[in-house]
This record gives C-alpha cells, structure tokens and sequence, in this order.
C-alpha cells in the first residue's frame, strides 16, 4: 500500500498516481481527437471544397494575361496616317497577390511613384475584386522616370507588373482635335453597356474615336501561362491573339486641314470646307485646340486646367452660331428672286441709310445710286438688301435660309462629333413664342443684312455656299469616306430656279474680281467667288466671316470661315479662304 498512496505533514503535500490503465486511456482519447478534428478538415477540404479549392490552387499556378488589341489608324481621304499607335508601358497589379490591408501599404508606395492617389488604385481594385485571377491596369503611357523609379523597386512590390503596351498616338499633336476627339478608360457605364468589354478597355470618348469605335477598338486577346510560387513565368499554356481594330479613312485632306489650321492661327473661330458635289468635309477647324495625347495617359491637374480654360477649347467652333452679318445676303437674294417680286434685271435705288419706323438704317457710306442684285452683291450694298429683304418678308427668308442648309436641316448627326449646335433664323412666330415680343419691321431690316437674330455656323455657311456652287443643291456635310456618293449622303435639291442660282453666283464672282473680295484676286489662283461679312458683336470688335467656292468656271470647293473680333470680313477672314485656295489648286495642278 506504501507504493500507491503517500503522506508527509512536513511537506502538507500527497501525491495520487493514476492507474497504468487510466493513463493509457487519457493518452488514446488525445489522439483519438485530435485525428478526428484531421479528418473532418481533411473531408472538409477534399469533399466538401474540394472543387473550389483546386480551382484555387489551378489559379495560383495558371494565369490569363489580357492582351490589349491595338486600335485601328485614322487616315485621310488619301491614305495618310492621321492617328496611328505607339509602344508605350503600363502598370498592372494582380489583386490576389497580396491582401487587402497588404495592398494599402502598397498602393501608398505605387501612389508616390507614379502620382497617383492611393484612393484610386484602391478603387480599381475594388472594382476588379481582391480574390480576382485577373489583372487591372492602374497607370498607362508611364514616361522614362517613373519607369526607372518604379523598376528600381518592384522586384519588392508582389503582384505588380510593368508591361510593354500599344497605346494611341495624335503624330500632329491638336491638329483637326475636334474631329478626332479623344480616347479613354471605360467607364462602369461602358462596362455594364458592354458586358464583353475587359476592365481597362479604351474607348472613343468624344469625335470619330467615339462615333467609330466598334471599327476601331479591335478584340482584346488572352495569354495562359504557368507561373511559381513568387509569380514567375514558368511556360505558355496557350494565346489567344488580340484582333486589331480597323481603319477607318475619313474625308478630311491632311494638306487642307493644315493650311486652314495655320492660317486661323491663334485666333477664335471656325473653319469648314466642303466638297460641293458630295457635301464631303475637306477641312474643319477650331481655335482654341487641345492635344487628344494627353488623354492617352494620367491626365495632370495643369493640363485639366487648361482644358477649362475661359476659351473653352473644348468648344468646337465650326458648329457654333454666329451672326452672319453681310453673307447673309445670299439668302436674302435668293428670297427675293424666289418670292416673284423681283427678277435678276430689277433695279433699286441705294441711298445713304433708308427710315424704317422712325430710326435710320445706314449704309456703308453715300450709296450707290441705282443698282442691282450682282453689283448689290459685290459692293455689299446694305440699303439694297434692306429694300428687298422688307418686300419678300421674314418668313420668306427663314424658308429659304433653312432650305440651303442653315438650321436643322444640316443634320449634325450625321457628322457624329457628339456636339455643336444649329444656326437660327426665326419668323415672327417663332420670335413671339421664344421671346413673347411682337416681330418689328427693324427685326426684318436687321435681319435682311444678318444681324438681329440671325445666327448661322461655319459649317452652314459652307453648305449655303455649296447649294449656290453646284447648281442647287444641299449637300449633306459627312466626315466618313464611307458614306460618301451613297443614299445617307445624297444632296437634295433646294427649289432654286436656274435663273436665280445664275444671278447670286455671278454676285460672288463679281465680289472678287471688283467688290469687297478683289484683295484674294491676285493671280495667284484661279478666279473664284466669294462674299464678305462683317458681322456686329455689342461690345467687342466686330466678327470677321467669308464665304468662297472655286474654281468659278467649274466649282469645286466651298468654304465658310469666321474669325471672332477679326474686323472687316476682307481684312481676317478672307485671306484665310486665299492660303486654303492656294493648297487645294496647287494639289490639283490648277
């Protein structure tokens, strides 16, 4: 007994050894548990989770790598490249590399780097999900420094990677920017619009980039490949190539978009020329620009600056209204041929200024006597066309004005920038419902002379022009060869008779071989016609516009052009119409 049981008041202490059995016992139920607990995880793992986790353990060594298309090149009517692509570097970062709270302390290192908020980088993580076997993009067209600086550091960086990439290229910088538009990220817009499309697909954003996009955006390809445990390339499963987009040739002429862009200069307005069979765009310009490059990449806060700058470079100015002031003459020639009250022989009397309800409207200086409608036109008479714009009257005019072109009749859809607006010429009606004033016969004096509430754009000061050009027709303005010579694009005809067509076109011919255009006649082109404008502006300098079409024997072109604050239509606009005459003749040896 001494052996199983022990005392000792010395030490206040026993001691009661367990059985050989019971510890035998205690040990097996420890093993027996602890077993148990490893089998139910390990059923747990192959039976229950089985799938999910050799699908994990599949996407831990096999990755997809998305391989950007490259977009289609934009050419000229002639095959000239005007937007193509360059190589460039991306930053990507796999999101199941690291943690989520791993990836804040990441994303403020990657931040600095490439100046860029942690919040943002977060974000497209979030949007592509942590758990996620697929790349995102965070930062395209690095430049050199940022990636040295970021070379130097991302052998510590899991899951981020540098990769050779096509990104878009504007070779001529803000040339023609308004037709072109810009490139840009989907949006989740995009994305939910178009289930098919990658995360980090670039898209159209504004212009032919937008309008074009499905030729232009190509199909994105895949890579498959096998990787380590650190994330290194093993071998290539498989590729899936991408699908380049396609070209798409537009109807502008490099040659004529430069030397419109050149001579406007940094000066405010718009610039179209047309076709004057087809209604095909040559050349479409505005001032202030921007450079679509700096869409291609992060855009900084001096260059969002800019584009918010008060001069709105955004603002495509070939399809804004503007007082047409003294070409609109046109269309108050043509009224008053078309109304009956007058025939291409009729002679008025121009006097110093005319009185029309109590208040004197002047000419440019005494008068010129009896005149009629082509030397009317040449010398810019303005009592003349006072006179005849009272007698077809103001709903004769606003016919006639919208039939060639000015107002929604030019369908701007069709151009497919995405913006612009139409010209105005409202009737009395009209006026009285936007305004609720009566109509004044100074509104018809005004309006006879393209002032008052008279607005017309660039663009339909071109297609006005064309319809007298080309034996009257409108044409319909198109930027797409494509479309050119097809039903879309079909001119219509106005109702002009010949007649009428015969006596303004010889008045715009007449205005450069001895009226108010003669400056452009200087033999150094064909003869062409043309009308000067110079149109108002309450407070400011006075706008300058021309209106041309050439050759005069056999009339190809047509151009419209508006400089703001440009004074006399002589002075700004017309030398503009001169360089464009020069480029178009001298390709086609005239």
């Amino acid at each position: 007994m001494a052996r199983e049981f022990s005392f000792s008041s010395q030490s206040n202490s026993f001691n009661l050894p367990l059985p050989r059995a019971s510890r035998s016992i205690a040990f097996m139920l420890i093993v027996t548990t602890f077993f148990s607990v490893y089998v139910v995880r390990l059923a747990q793992l192959q039976l229950i989770q089985g799938e999910y986790n050799r699908q994990r353990a599949e996407l831990n060594r096999i990755r997809p790598i998305p391989i950007p298309s490259d977009r289609g090149n934009i050419l000229d009517r002639n095959g000239q490249v005007m937007v193509a692509n360059r190589m460039s570097r991306g930053v990507y970062l796999w999101p199941r590399e690291q943690s989520p709270q791993q990836w804040q302390v990441t994303a403020k290192k990657l931040g600095a780097i490439l100046k860029i908020s942690p919040a943002e980088i977060l974000k497209k993580l979030e949007q592509r999900g942590y758990k996620s076997a697929l790349p995102v993009r965070i930062s395209r067209d690095i430049n050199v420094e940022t990636f040295i600086a970021l070379a130097e550091k991302i052998g510590n960086l899991r899951g981020v990677e540098l990769r050779a990439e096509s990104n878009r290229n504007y070779p001529y910088g803000d040339l023609a920017a308004h037709v072109f538009g810009y490139i840009g990220e989907a949006t989740e817009e995009d994305l939910k619009a178009n289930p098919e499309y990658p995360m980090g697909m670039i898209v159209g954003q504004m212009g032919i980039e937008r309008k074009a996009n499905a030729q232009l955006a190509g199909v994105w390809g895949a890579r498959l490949i096998e990787v380590d445990a650190r994330g290194n390339e093993i071998r290539e499963l498989g590729v899936r190539p991408p699908k380049a987009g396609e070209p798409v040739q537009l109807t502008l002429d490099l040659d004529l978009q430069k030397t419109a862009e050149k001579a406007l200069g940094n000066r405010r307005g718009g610039v179209v020329v047309l076709d004057v069979k087809t209604g095909a765009v040559l050349a479409m310009t505005s001032w202030p620009r921007f450079d679509p490059n700096i869409f291609t990449r992060k855009i900084s806060s001096a260059d969002w600056q800019r584009l918010q700058a008060p001069d709105k470079p955004f603002l495509n100015r070939a399809l804004q209204g503007y007082p047409p002031g003294s070409t609109f003459k046109v269309i108050t020639a043509i009224a008053g041929l078309e109304s009956g009250k007058f025939t291409p022989d009729s002679i008025l009397y121009s006097s110093s200024s005319i009185n029309v309800g109590g208040i004197d409207f002047h000419e440019h200086g005494g008068g010129y006597g009896p005149i009629g409608f082509v030397d009317a036109l040449a010398y810019s008479s303005n009592t003349f066309f006072y006179q005849v714009g009272m007698a077809a009257g103001p709903e004769e005019i606003a016919k006639w004005a919208r039939r060639l072109g000015i107002g929604e009749t030019t369908d701007l859809d069709l151009l497919g920038l995405g913006q612009g607006s139409h010209g105005s010429v409202p009737t009395p009606a009209e006026k009285y419902k936007i305004s609720d004033e009566p109509w004044y016969a100074g509104d018809t004096v005004t309006m006879s002379i393209g002032q008052g509430l008279v607005l017309v754009t660039p663009l339909e000061m071109a297609v006005m022009t064309a319809a007298i050009a080309n034996g009257g027709y409108r044409v319909k303005p198109h930027l797409l060869a494509s479309q050119t010579n097809t039903p879309l694009t079909k001119p219509e005809p106005t109702g002009m008779k010949r007649e009428t067509i015969e006596t303004v076109r010889k008045g715009l011919i007449a205005v450069v071989e001895k009226g108010t255009g003669r400056g452009i006649n200087d033999g150094s082109i064909p003869l062409t016609g043309g009308k000067t404008g110079t149109a108002e502006v309450p407070g400011q300098e006075d706008n300058s516009n021309y209106i041309a079409f050439g050759p005069a024997d056999k009339p190809e072109i047509a151009i419209g052009i508006v400089v703001e604050n440009g004074g006399y239509g002589a002075v700004s606009a017309a030398p503009i119409a001169h360089e464009i005459f020069k480029t178009y003749f001298s390709k086609q040896k005239l």
